[in-house]
């Protein structure tokens, strides 16, 4: 063998990498790329598709002693009352039950469009007593009805409890949440809801967010793909669809337009303020405009010191036990700080972190910028 084929080969290599390189780094720059692109199903939903809340109270039995203390929930030992008089056992009338293995709960569920008899759910558990665990539980049989007192599901099994816990002399141990639970595929579907899909000419799709230029783009998709006509936008949000006769059609319909690319406009300009926890969101459309801000912090200590009087030998006074309050103001001081205006998202967030404040002082700090007319955005409080 040849000494000099290694280093070659090793040459030919590098060279073959380079070219490599060259050619996606080229191709970057003619790339068609789609930018802030989403698909139909991403940004609305057909109007009378959706999932519908089921709820049902019932009762978790077999605890291992953690159930409801029927002195303090009576409605546990009423709900046991009744089911027992269901199956043939009558209660004596003022009769004590000690049913710390039986708990009350509240059962809720999700029914999905298109949902049929016969199909199952998962359903949540959640103690409504005074129970000190569900873990071990079974749920037996609870009707679901919606919001129109119709029964929809009927739900059964044994609970799911993400959580362990021990007591004993006064001390207790708890891992996670205890009081609630969950059925997988506990609850089976008794009626189906039925939908606007195959009813009517038209189908109306509702955008998630009412913006007028998506509303124009999403009809002019649907328009491009299926004809024109087809799609018309009635305002910021509500996009009509004229839809084939046959069912099967209008599928194969749905399954073609709701995966047609947007491209979506950008978002009205908004700041987003949570007072209760002093989170800020500031979206990408937000400005500033050229302003100059001062900002220093206030504190205010109170101290209090407990100060006990005591009288002289023999003169018949009292020890009288008082407090002393020392009280500083200290104020920092804040210099004056120039923003300049910034145009895009990152020279806002850089205006902000010169003022080097806490995210509870730019809550103060924002709604005075927006009050002098320097934030392009709409400050909105939640």
């Amino acid at each position: 063998m040849d000494n000099d084929s290694h280093p070659d080969r090793t040459e030919r290599l590098i060279r073959t990498l380079i070219a490599a390189t060259v050619v996606m780094a080229s191709a970057a720059l003619w790339w068609p790329v789609t930018a802030n692109a989403a698909r139909i199903k991403e940004l609305a939903s057909v109007q009378g598709v959706r999932s519908n809340p089921l709820v049902g109270y019932g009762l978790v039995v077999g605890l291992d002693g953690t159930g409801d203390q029927t002195t303090s929930t009576p409605f546990t030992a009423q709900s046991i009352a009744a089911m027992l008089q269901q199956m043939g056992v009558t209660v004596p009338p003022g009769a004590s039950m000690q049913l710390k293995n039986v708990a009350a709960v509240l059962v809720t569920a999700q029914l999905p469009p298109f949902a049929q008899p016969g199909q199952t759910l998962d359903v949540n558990v959640s103690s409504l007593g005074n129970a000190k665990s569900l873990r071990g539980g079974t749920l037996i049989a609870t009707p679901l009805k919606g919001a129109d007192g119709q029964v929809y599901a009927l739900a059964q099994g044994n609970l799911i409890v993400g959580g362990a816990g021990a007591s004993a002399g006064g001390s207790k141990v708890q891992i996670n949440h205890l009081s609630a639970g969950r059925v997988p595929e506990g609850a089976t579907v008794e009626r189906a809801v039925p939908t606007p899909l195959n009813q009517g000419e038209y189908l109306q799709l509702d955008l998630n967010a009412n913006d007028f230029g998506t509303a124009r783009e999403v009809a002019k998709a649907i328009n491009t793909k299926m004809g024109e006509g087809v799609a018309q936008a009635l305002d910021g949000r509500v996009i009509r669809v004229r839809m084939p006769p046959e069912p099967d059609a209008r599928v194969s319909f749905m399954a073609d337009i709701e995966n047609l690319p947007i491209e979506r406009a950008a978002p009205a300009a908004r700041v987003v303020i949570n007072a209760r926890t002093g989170s800020i969101v500031v979206n990408q459309s937000v400005t500033l405009s050229s302003c100059a801000v001062a900002h220093g912090n206030l504190s205010v200590t109170i101290s209090t010191t407990p100060v006990v009087s005591q009288p002289g030998p023999l003169s018949g006074g009292q020890t009288v036990a008082r407090e002393k309050s020392d009280i500083t103001i200290n104020q920092a001081p804040g210099s004056l700080i120039q923003m300049p205006a910034g145009t895009q998202l990152v020279d806002v967030v850089k205006a902000l972190n010169s003022l080097g404040a806490t995210p509870q002082d730019l809550l103060a700090i924002l709604q005075a910028i927006k009050a002098a007319g320097a934030l392009n955005a709409e400050l909105e409080v939640i």
